[in-house]
């Protein structure tokens, strides 16, 4: 039950959802992923190449520099974001390295590549394997580190990516819904 969680591990934003309507977290679905949130230094990185992108003649839609993240696993529509917290407060999460190294693309949707780490890999077996024993379901393809940085790519090329590193020593819990003027993602929670 929600009110046997300590305060410290709920969130201010569910929180505030709760003072609305205890009832929210299991009558609402959210749409969730498990995420790192990238630091300022990298996110500039990645828009220096979107604009690289843009002036080269590429078109499509741009990712807003604020949703700029690399999904660790994506839940989808999910009733009790609480439970997806709890899970992952189990998880050990030791400061390690990421660097940007490449770009490449998924057919007409072009991303930013991270060079090998046996850090991040073992996160995410760690994460993924704590989702599938609490039965919090996921998509299960295979991870393949990414950022996406335009999606229904046309024309031109994707473009080199200055290689900045990042450390990580903490891992998010996202909320993404549609806006007005596309996606727009909240983080839940972090540990």
């Amino acid at each position: 039950m929600l009110q046997n969680h300590p305060p410290s591990r709920r969130s201010p934003y569910l929180s505030y959802v709760l003072t609305l309507s205890p009832d929210l977290c299991y009558t609402s679905f959210m749409r969730l992923f498990i995420s790192i949130n990238l630091s300022d230094e990298m996110r500039t990185a990645l828009v220096d190449a979107q604009n690289d992108m843009y002036e080269g003649g590429v078109r499509g839609s741009f990712s807003p520099e604020e949703n700029l993240h690399l999904t660790l696993a994506f839940i989808g529509e999910y009733p009790d974001p609480e439970d997806v917290l709890e899970v992952l407060a189990g998880i050990e999460i030791r400061p390690f390295t990421i660097t940007l190294d490449r770009c490449g693309a998924f057919g007409d949707l072009w991303w930013a590549g991270l060079a090998p780490s046996p850090a991040l890999d073992a996160v995410v077996r760690r994460v993924r394997r704590a989702l599938a024993d609490s039965g919090i379901p996921f998509d299960r393809k295979r991870f393949s580190p990414h950022i996406t940085l335009v999606r229904r790519a046309e024309n031109g090329f994707p473009v080199e990516v200055q290689p900045i590193s990042m450390t990580v020593d903490h891992i998010s819990l996202m909320r993404s819904d549609r806006g007005k003027q596309g996606m727009i993602y909240t983080e839940i929670g972090r540990i």
